[in-house]
């Protein structure tokens, strides 16, 4: 069963709570993640991307890189822009996006759990992106980016829930870009006692964003361990940062790919090849419509992409094939466009669906002879079934929205 336990909460002030919120560290490209803290003293994203504070051709993966992360935080802390709470506490992170409202519970979880597959995962991590990260955890002793996990909803946690925030939000803002975060605080013991134990009941939780988060604060803590040949269990680098939320919550908006070319086909050749997996119908500029069908833009025109029922039902039986993402993978990018390994070839590039069907369109106008795939979305069972069955996903198969913003909860733990 999970491991949910309540903390000690580093926070900002209530006042500074709206400037201090970032986005993840990992949606910004260096020059994206300088320029955004330009104007923003107070953002964590300086304090997440501590190269921000150096110039352009300095090594943004030097140890006085993440020893400035760690003197920032420290200045902050000191200043008074970020308190603790005295006692380990639960917090309730609602996030409203388009009218929609997901809320989750802010707490820790075991990094037990993740090596001992309470806590599945779904996703590969890239050795250089976790090395980043355990050097910005191992340099602050903190955790300050949440792991996103989702559980199977609970009745019992539903409620406890939806009685915390029946008072009065401790933060209560609306971000850029109109998502609206509000965040209660759970500190009653026997509220903490109910939550533990309902936990207590869920017999597992699921990695929906943040590996790499999730694995350099597990291998940190290994770390931690060896540094501790004494250490009980119950030290607070056994822990990871977590918000925690109910799966019939959450949306998973899709993941689009664009190829910069045909693999050396002319057009007739690949939509000959195309027409042997799926029925192709011409369309308009808009998302697929249901499971098995995937609209692809190509010289100026957009087009249905229907899988046919014999290559369907084949695939249905295992939980990776059965994704849109691997049927694509699997019948087109790999064996037409000669695309093996999208992690690392560069003739791919993936673009999320926050960004609209008008971002492919333009990536497609100005470089002739490419294409682009808009995808169905992967469906949030899906991910479940994969990770239940000790699978992973094919790269970039779900985007989540909205983002959970980093600097709002900050865990610390020993040195």
């Amino acid at each position: 069963m999970a491991q949910v336990l309540p903390f000690r909460a580093i926070r900002p002030h209530q006042k500074a709570a709206a400037d201090v919120a970032a986005l993840p560290y990992d949606v910004y490209s260096r020059a994206e993640a300088k320029e955004a803290v330009k104007g923003h003293p107070l953002s964590f994203l300086n304090i997440d991307r501590p190269e921000t504070q150096f110039p352009d051709d300095h090594d943004m993966y030097g140890k006085d890189v993440y020893a400035k992360a760690n003197e920032m935080l420290e200045e902050e802390r000191a200043e008074g822009i970020f308190i603790q709470d005295e006692q380990p506490c639960y917090y309730v992170y609602e996030l409203t996006m388009d009218g929609r409202a997901q809320s989750g519970l802010v707490a820790l979880s075991s990094i037990d759990d993740y090596l001992n597959g309470v806590c599945k995962k779904h996703e590969n991590t890239v050795a250089k992106k976790e090395a980043d990260r355990i050097h910005h955890v191992d340099t602050t002793s903190a955790q300050t980016g949440p792991i996103f996990l989702a559980y199977r909803a609970q009745e019992a946690i539903d409620a406890l829930i939806a009685k915390a925030k029946k008072q009065t939000p401790i933060y209560d803002f609306t971000a850029d870009d109109g998502v609206i975060h509000r965040v209660w605080i759970i500190k009653e013991e026997a509220d903490i006692k109910a939550l533990k134990d309902a936990f207590a009941q869920v017999p597992c939780t699921y990695i929906a964003d943040g590996h790499h988060r999730a694995a350099s604060a597990v291998k940190v803590g290994l770390k931690r361990r060896k540094e501790h040949p004494d250490y009980t269990g119950n030290e607070e680098f056994n822990y990871f940062l977590s918000v925690l939320f109910p799966d019939n919550q959450l949306k998973i908006l899709d993941y689009n790919r664009f190829v910069k070319d045909l693999n050396g086909l002319d057009q007739d050749t690949f939509m000959n090849k195309l027409s042997k997996i799926f029925t192709i119908t011409p369309s308009d500029q808009s998302h697929p419509t249901h499971k098995g069908q995937v609209k692809m833009y190509l010289d100026h025109r957009w087009y249905a992409l229907d899988v046919k029922d014999a290559i369907a039902k084949v695939r249905d039986n295992d939980p990776v094939d059965r994704l849109d993402v691997a049927l694509l993978q699997d019948e087109v990018l790999t064996p037409i466009l000669g695309i093996k390994d999208p992690r690392t070839d560069e003739r791919i590039h993936f673009v999320g669906g926050i960004r609209g069907l008008g971002e492919l369109v333009k990536d497609v106008d100005q470089l002739p002879g490419s294409v682009a795939f808009a995808m169905y979305p992967t469906q949030i069972s899906e991910l479940l079934a994969v990770a239940d069955a000790k699978r992973l996903m094919p790269p970039k198969s779900t985007w989540f929205e909205p983002k959970l913003r980093s600097g709002l909860f900050i865990h610390a733990f020993e040195r």
